[in-house]
């Protein structure tokens, strides 16, 4: 299967492209990037050519893989999906409901298969737990605590503008959701409030009335970064186990299950691009009700 990359940042290259080019079923068969000189490193890194134009690397490809900030991966992943590509996407799908929601239609409508890279979801402690928290039900909250600290000199998403401009709501924020919202359900109500270094506090209603908590920063004091992620409810206090592997590992665990969904022609992947127009539609929520000050109902 033929893979287009698109992105050059170090996501794209440590993440994205060192997955495909590991893997035994892709082909990588292009780089596009905004910046041409990173685009022809990258390309050269994994020993194809890099493009000048978007739509020549779809025409290029079988699947578009989009390691780019969600305003330009929303554009691309419609182009890409009215091309009739499928869409390997990373979180979050888009930086509005509007811009999700096109990418959706256009997914819909070419029938294209779709997986949206949560990294987590793709880690097999992570996702058997999900699954087993899932089934299991009788949940009545869930703690989150997300604290990063990536403006340090050593990070090397510290310069991303997407990332200061709209902090660690969109950019961990679906993190913390793509747990959540598979065990607890959809989230039908959204309380948000703004704390010192760059925190965001949410409390969250889900349907069938559990509610949730979960605190954000990408600004935390280096001594004070922190993950933690628990569910209380009928069955006890269970505590989401750490991860092992890298994000690489787990990208390739997506590569594998989009491939599944291509080969099998079915379009019900439980990380497709409806589920990641979700995630955006919280996200969205939270930055209204944050400006508001006041609670956000979402539409049913």
């Amino acid at each position: 299967m033929r893979f287009g990359l698109f992105g050059t940042g170090h996501w794209a290259a440590e993440t994205h492209g060192a997955a495909l080019d590991a893997h035994p079923r892709a082909e990588l068969v292009g780089v596009w990037g905004r910046n041409r000189d990173r685009a022809a490193a990258l390309a050269t890194r994994y020993g194809v050519p890099a493009f000048d134009d978007v739509d020549a690397l779809i025409e290029a490809c079988d699947v578009v893989a989009v390691a780019l900030p969600p305003d330009v991966q929303a554009e691309i992943a419609v182009r890409a999906a009215n091309a009739k590509r499928h869409l390997l996407l990373d979180k979050p799908l888009a930086l509005s409901l509007a811009d999700a929601d096109r990418v959706v239609d256009a997914a819909t409508r070419s029938g294209v298969a779709s997986v949206v890279f949560f990294t987590a979801r793709y880690q097999p402690e992570v996702a058997g737990f999900v699954a087993a928290a899932a089934a299991a039900g009788g949940w009545h909250t869930a703690h989150v605590i997300r604290f990063a600290s990536i403006f340090q000199p050593s990070s090397p998403y510290g310069q991303s503008p997407w990332r200061r401009q709209h902090g660690a709501l969109w950019d961990i924020g679906p993190h913390a959701l793509a747990i959540l919202l598979p065990v607890l359900g959809r989230v039908t109500r959204v309380v948000a409030v703004d704390g010192p270094g760059g925190l965001v506090h949410l409390l969250l209603t889900h349907d069938g009335g559990a509610v949730s908590t979960v605190s954000l920063t990408l600004d935390a004091p280096p001594t004070a970064v922190a993950s933690e992620f628990v569910f209380y409810g009928e069955n006890g206090v269970e505590t989401l186990p750490n991860p092992s592997g890298s994000s690489a590992t787990a990208f390739g665990a997506a590569i594998d299950q989009l491939l599944t969904e291509i080969d099998a022609g079915t379009r019900d992947h439980r990380c497709d691009v409806r589920f990641g127009r979700e995630v955006v539609a919280v996200l969205a929520a939270a930055d209204a009700a944050r400006t508001r000050s006041t609670a956000v109902d979402l539409a049913g």
